[in-house]
């Protein structure tokens, strides 16, 4: 079964916060990418509407917008997630995974876009009280 580490960013509060998410809610987050909004009830947050903004898979290997496969590649680049500035800007060939989310992530980046009636303190507090 798969199993999701999402870390969910609230500009509003200025805080992130970590959940688990797993089941039949976890499958349903497969197939999408970065930049599609989904909403919060996947993740355990009735009412919000929430951005995926990135993630990495289980080795670290972030994933890279604009890229639609699901799998590993090794792209050349010398900008952007997965590189170090370098002064001499040099382009590096450097493995990164793609935009869509697939079993093999572990963890997903989100953003809160659209808030709902309770803050999300309280509900991830109340979830993790079960």
């Amino acid at each position: 079964m798969v199993e999701f580490q999402v870390s969910i960013a609230d500009p509003k509060e200025g805080r992130s916060f970590q959940t688990s998410v797993e089941g039949h809610h976890a499958n349903s987050l497969i197939g999408k990418s970065i930049n599609d909004e989904v909403d919060g009830i996947f993740v355990g947050l009735p009412g919000y509407k929430l951005k995926i903004t990135g993630g990495s898979d289980s080795e670290g290997f972030p994933m890279k917008k604009g890229m639609p496969i699901p799998g590993r590649k090794k792209i050349i680049g010398k900008k952007g997630v997965g590189f170090k500035s370098n002064p001499k800007e040099v382009k590096l060939k450097k493995m990164v995974r793609g935009s869509r989310i697939s079993a093999d992530i572990s963890q997903i980046n989100m953003k809160v876009i659209e808030h709902g009636p309770k803050k999300v303190s309280e509900l991830l507090q109340e979830q993790g009280d079960d």
